[in-house]
This record gives C-alpha cells, structure tokens and sequence, in this order.
C-alpha cells in the first residue's frame, strides 16, 4: 500500500508543476488529514470549465465504487477469505465498472485533455531537466499503466486461488491478491487528488475557452468504445 506520508520529500509531480513558482506547495504525496483541499492552487468546482467537470464528476462516481469495494475487500479478508452473495456482488459490480467506465475515463483523458496540456506545460517549462524533458502528464500516464497493473495481478491471483485446492496456499494467494486491490485503492485515490488539485487547475489556466470547447465536441464519442 502506498505509504503517502514517507513519499512526501520526493514528489516529482509537484516539483514539475510548480517548478518556476518558487513557492512550497502543498504535496499530493503529502495531503492534509481527510484530503483537505490545497489553499493555492485549487480551483472550486463551479469555476472550472464544463470538460473538467465531466472529469470530476466521473471521479466521484469511480470514488462510489472505491467505497464499496474497499469495504468488501476488508469484510472478505476478515471472514477468512469467504465471499457471500453481497462480497461477491460487489466485488463483480467493481471489476465490471473497471473494466467499462474507467478504462473510457482513461481514454478521454489520454486522448483528449492529455496531449494539449502536456503541450502547455512543456511550453511552460513545467517539466524535469535532462534529454527528454517529462510533465506531470507523463506521471499520469504511468498511473493509468499502474493502475491496469494492479487490476489484472489481483483479478489474475483471485482466479487461481479459487482454483487452489489446498487451503493454505488459497488463503497466501488471496492475501496477495487482495494486497493488490488496496494498493490499487490507494493509487486511484492518490491520482484522483492530483488530477483535481494540481492537475485540472493547471488546465483550466492554460487552455483556452475555444480549445476546451473542442474538447466538449468529441467528449461523448469516446462512450461508444
């Protein structure tokens, strides 16, 4: 599980998007108690242009799910690794959302949002130093690939241990397994804060109206896939 607080001295992320700003900034490697919203940057949600607010509004429904399934995976691995019917329902209920809605969300923003602010944040030197100078979309992007990561390892590790007949290496492989549903978790909650703290705000500064309303045209396209 990621360890959010001993990550704080050594966030790349922050150091890319606020590298000309000379100011400290608050750290999605280091949030406040509860995800407190930063004092800086933040942008409220009613001020953000409509695109952003699909975004945001995806979170919260990809937040609902985290929920329940958070909740199933502690109630699964408290009841020593049986599932009844509400476990098993959530637990379909979760990998079916996954598997749909998130990987669309993902799309639009690879797709859509992605390319023209890495654009603006190079442009803007908000990136590392070296040959091939990254953003903090390229973090983004590699959150995407983590995150599909986790899913498959822990989806994967739950087929075989159902498949395990001995009931010791079961309960090892379903321990793995649920390991990486909490760390998935605690990536997607991590990579929400930096999209809507750090992330959005930048590009509702940095995009235009025009350029966004571009974006809005071709946003339900991507329901289809």
């Amino acid at each position: 599980m990621i360890d959010l607080k001993k990550a704080k001295n050594d966030d790349p992320l922050k150091r890319m998007v606020e590298k000309e700003s000379g100011i400290d900034e608050l750290s999605p490697m280091d949030p406040p108690e509860a995800y407190d919203l930063p004092t800086s940057d933040a942008i409220p949600y009613e001020e953000m242009h409509p695109v952003l607010q699909k975004f945001i509004d995806e979170h919260e429904k990809l937040k609902a799910e985290l929920d329940v399934f958070e909740k199933s995976l502690i109630a699964f691995k408290a009841n020593g690794w049986k599932a009844d019917a509400e476990i098993d329902k959530n637990f379909s209920k979760f990998f079916s959302f996954m598997d749909d809605q998130l990987v669309k969300h993902q799309l639009k923003e690879e797709k859509l949002l992605f390319p023209l602010l890495q654009q603006r944040l190079l442009e803007k030197k908000e990136h590392s130093n070296g040959g091939f100078p990254k953003s903090a979309i390229d973090m983004l992007e590699d959150d995407h690939l983590k995150i599909s990561q986790h899913l498959t390892l822990m989806f994967n590790f739950n087929a075989l241990a159902v498949r395990l007949p001995d009931v010791a290496s079961r309960a090892v492989t379903f321990d793995v397994a649920t390991e990486q549903g909490f760390a998935l978790i605690e990536l997607l909650k991590l990579h929400i804060f930096r999209e809507e703290n750090i992330i959005f705000p930048k590009a509702n500064q940095y995009i235009s109206r025009n350029e966004f309303e571009k974006m809005m045209s071709q946003f339900e396209s991507y329901q289809q896939y």
